[in-house]
């Protein structure tokens, strides 16, 4: 495998990139360091360069919020006949990213595609608006599983997994490459009990836009803030939803218990980690949950809905953290009670607190990103020629599609 083309409607450094953003783009890095020609389009922003080569991944970028579809595939098909920003690609294989809805790249490129799906968006669709909320579930549950069923799926974790299957999509055909995580930085100190701050503090590590649902952890925080003595919450990330956020602050009256921290480097990032008690996701839906990992790193636990999927996977519930709420969708599964409980519990529970968060590090231990880039390589490698992946995908770990029993049963001994 010589070129590979990703395909994503955000880059890391667009204003609203987040996780799936970086699990592409450490897939592209790492797939570089293996003497794979990377090509990353993407959608533009303001400051942003049309071209830049960034930890050797070539990035083209181009269009806006849905522009980015139309102009990637026009770029596609002008660099085949020899022009444009995307002149002289040829491409062995393709990761077309689906965040919500595909590039459906199959169209201008005769070559195998896998889809990246982190998880599906059906409960996320409605921010968009009534009419493009319908529009958007329609093509990403109906028209992109029967455009791609002929296609290798990628996803995250074992219940993004289940997502896909459910839409209709053969098991034979998704493989589950789970997130990696970066190091801590060396100027920063592994958390634990010398570096938490002294009094009870809950940290926020997530894209300030609705579906992550923080107010649901300002929530706990006006709750408790009379019961537990000098709480303090730590938002870091920025978005577009955070004046509603501050708002939110203002009408509960506890602007003396939050902080925004807004984006910060990773230093800072991994500083504050270090210093928090108890980490909180209070996400609708997650694919994986990098944050999770990331305050994992530093023996801090986190507090989740089970609704929210992913967090089944990168929290084993009581052992590495705490999941409430029910396992269906919907409105009623935000249990904000629940949720306010648990941080209680473990906020007031020292030793509880402890071992979960030491649990949490051994585990985080075993994620890295070359790791998540060579379970790709494999993934993308086995389509090139003419295999299908199934389950839970490792360095070496494949499952070809001419043994469609044996990779019915690597997914099923994983789960």
């Amino acid at each position: 495998m010589r070129e590979v083309l990703l395909l994503c409607w955000r880059d890391t450094g667009h204003p609203q990139g987040g996780g799936s953003e970086r699990y592409l783009e450490q897939v592209g890095a790492g797939l570089a360091r293996r003497g794979v020609r990377v090509t990353l389009r993407t959608a533009s922003y303001p400051g942003a360069p049309a071209e830049e080569i960034v930890d050797g991944i070539r990035i083209s970028r181009g269009g806006g919020r849905l522009s980015v579809y139309p102009r990637a595939l026009a770029a596609i098909a002008a660099g085949r006949l020899g022009f444009g920003p995307l002149k002289g690609i040829a491409p062995d294989a393709v990761i077309d990213t689906q965040n919500g809805i595909p590039f459906f790249s199959r169209a201008a490129l005769g070559v195998p595609v896998t889809l990246l799906v982190h998880h599906c968006h059906r409960e996320q669709w409605p921010v968009a608006g009534p009419m493009m909320a319908k529009l958007g579930w329609w093509l990403e549950s109906t028209v992109s599983p029967r455009v791609h069923r002929r296609n290798q799926y990628l996803t995250v974790s074992l219940p993004s997994a289940d997502e896909l299957i459910a839409l209709g999509v053969d098991r034979e055909r998704i493989a589950v490459v789970r997130n990696g995580a970066d190091e801590i930085p060396q100027s920063v100190s592994e958390g634990d009990e010398s570096t938490r701050t002294s009094h009870p503090s809950l940290t926020v590590l997530s894209r300030l836009v609705p579906h992550k649902q923080i107010e649901d952890a300002l929530d706990v925080v006006a709750a408790l803030r009379g019961r537990i003595p000098d709480i303090h919450l730590d938002v870091i990330g920025g978005g577009w939803w955070e004046q509603n956020l501050r708002d939110y602050v203002s009408e509960l009256g506890i602007e003396q218990y939050v902080t925004f921290h807004g984006h910060v480097d990773e230093e800072r990032k991994h500083d504050l980690l270090g210093r928090s008690w108890v980490h909180v996701m209070p996400s609708r839906k997650e694919g994986w949950g990098l944050a999770v990992v990331e305050a994992a790193q530093h023996g801090v636990p986190t507090v989740g809905y089970r609704s929210s999927k992913g967090l089944t996977d990168s929290i084993i519930d009581g052992v590495t953290g705490v999941l409430v709420g029910g396992l269906s969708d919907g409105e009623a599964d935000r249990d904000v009670s629940g949720l306010t409980a648990a941080v209680s519990e473990l906020l007031r529970d020292a030793e509880a607190r402890t071992r979960l968060g030491e649990k949490a590090r051994v585990r985080a231990g075993e994620f890295s990103w070359e790791q998540c880039a060579a379970g790709v390589y494999a993934v993308l490698d086995a389509t090139t020629r003419g295999n299908w992946s199934s389950g839970l995908v490792g360095a070496s770990d494949v499952v070809a599609q001419g043994d469609s029993a044996g990779a019915l049963k690597a997914s099923q001994s994983c789960r």
